[in-house]
């Protein structure tokens, strides 16, 4: 299926939750923020939340550091 992340065109696999799609980047999803079409997506929904087909997908990485 056909989304943007992060602002470019993507082809992911259909019928992915937000969970499974963290997976197939290699992103733990205690280290990422995720926003779909404009909403922010709490962490504890992940697993639930699917990715439908046309969706604006934006993912934030924390990074660490002193």
């Amino acid at each position: 299926m056909n989304i943007t992340l992060n602002g470019h065109p993507e082809t992911i696999p259909d019928d992915l939750t937000v969970e499974g799609f963290l997976s197939t980047r290699d992103l733990q999803p205690i280290r990422v923020a995720v926003e779909i079409n404009e909403e922010l997506v709490p962490r504890k929904t992940f697993s639930e939340t699917r990715i439908q087909p046309g969706d604006r997908i934006e993912v934030v990485t924390f990074v660490g550091g002193g």
